[in-house]
């Protein structure tokens, strides 16, 4: 009689370890950036909490600039992917040498956000006017959105190319860098850029004429240079016809997130360490994701990645990449949020609360994502688009967008039943 040979089970660790051994790189280099990256969204919530002044002066502002972040890590999240694949595949070398290719890239980022200024600046007093909010003037709304655009342009821009090219210089994938990176310094900069651009507007006001002359020669050359873009060559028609249809939605999802977060407002400022908590969630968040769309995008270009309706293979492996970042960052930034508050004398929801609030939104949020993001990315591909101009722009729309709600629905549950 013969018996049936017993399956031998690999342990769990066993498992983890080998996973490890041949990952462990790509978690390293993700952590190390997701960490900078947590530096930057506390630093830019540490301006916005000295901006008061600003708000009370320039009433509509706050509705900027949700919006003006979120577009900064779109555009340059883009560009950075772009760059990415270019490297690993050969087209741009990483030594700061100025070609068609990367000339074509940079052209089209700047463009990009000029448009996507001005229709910001549309967006947010329309949603001033719907909510019956106070506003400035729709020109007010359009020169600080557009002066800021330029401003951040001129940061960003080498910014991107210099952490790109340094980290794939150096033998670091730019996948695992330039996103989270990027997100950190738009993040950094971006406030700044808006309170310089204010400084800049009320120059502006010695002759009420001026104001309408410069606001008439910034249209006629926002007009101008999408055009000349548009036709400019294959590779820039193709980056502003995939990316600004994409880039004005997420415009609109910036401005869902910022009703979500409204309609929790009381919960929010009598737990003043969760306000803390929000930017350096949402930035967390958003970076995490960025670098799944960049690497699947990177691995659909490479063949690693194959666009199956089930995803298998180098896909579930980024899948389980994300989740092993998500279990270390987010109890981190817990503490982080919680321990600032306490540092600046702000009475907080308590360690252990904040740790269970950001760790279960974190791993909620995540599950959710990356089956969105690998859905868009193989869409996307699957349709002769570009994954490097439509997956980080509407991944980390959306993470933004989802992160508000995860993070309330979760605060409010757990510090309901604990409380």
């Amino acid at each position: 009689m013969t018996g049936k040979r017993k399956k031998i089970r690999t342990p769990l660790s066993v498992k983890f370890s080998e996973f490890y051994e041949e990952h462990g790189h790509v978690i390293k280099e993700s952590l190390v950036a997701l960490l900078i990256c947590a530096v930057g969204d506390l630093c830019a919530g540490v301006i916005l909490g000295k901006m008061t002044f600003f708000l009370e002066t320039f009433p509509g502002l706050l509705v900027i600039i949700p919006g003006a972040i979120g577009m900064r890590g779109n555009i340059f999240g883009s560009f950075a992917s772009r760059l990415s694949t270019n490297l690993h595949i050969g087209i741009i070398s990483p030594e700061f040498e100025f070609s068609e290719q990367l000339n074509n890239n940079i052209y089209a980022s700047f463009v990009l956000t000029m448009v996507l200024s001005i229709f910001l600046a549309i967006v947010s007093k329309v949603l001033c006017i719907l909510l019956h909010q106070p506003s400035m003037e729709l020109i007010d709304f359009m020169l600080i959105c557009v002066i800021a655009g330029i401003i951040s342009n001129l940061i960003m821009l080498p910014i991107t190319m210099f952490v790109s090219f340094k980290s794939f210089e150096h033998g670091w994938d730019p996948d695992n860098i330039t996103s989270p990176i990027i997100a950190a310094f738009g993040d950094l900069f971006t406030l700044p850029a808006i309170i310089a651009s204010i400084f800049i507007l009320q120059a502006m006001n010695f002759n009420i004429l001026f104001k309408d002359i410069v606001l008439v020669i910034i249209l006629v050359a926002v007009i101008v240079s999408f055009i000349y873009c548009y036709k400019l060559s294959y590779e820039t028609n193709t980056i502003l016809k995939q990316s600004t249809p994409v880039l004005l939605l997420c415009s609109f999802l910036g401005g869902a997130a910022g009703g979500i977060l409204n309609s929790a407002v009381e919960t929010l400022l009598t737990n003043p360490s969760l306000l803390t908590l929000l930017p350096l969630f949402s930035g967390e968040s958003g970076s995490l994701i960025s670098i799944l769309g960049a690497r699947l995008s990177s691995g659909l270009h490479s063949g690693l990645v194959e666009p199956f309706k089930k995803p298998e293979g180098e896909a579930l492996s980024n899948f389980a990449i994300s989740f092993i970042l998500a279990i270390i960052v987010f109890p981190l930034i817990g503490l982080l949020a919680e321990g600032s508050s306490f540092a600046l004398g702000v009475i907080g929801v308590g360690f252990d609360r904040i740790v269970e609030i950001s760790t279960l939104s974190g791993v909620i949020l995540v599950a959710i994502m990356v089956i969105i993001v690998y859905y868009v990315s193989i869409t996307s591909y699957n349709n002769n688009l570009d994954p490097d101009n439509i997956v980080i722009p509407i991944s980390t729309s959306i993470t933004d967008s989802i992160s508000s709600l995860v993070l309330i629905s979760v605060s409010l549950l757990l510090l309901g039943v604990l409380i």
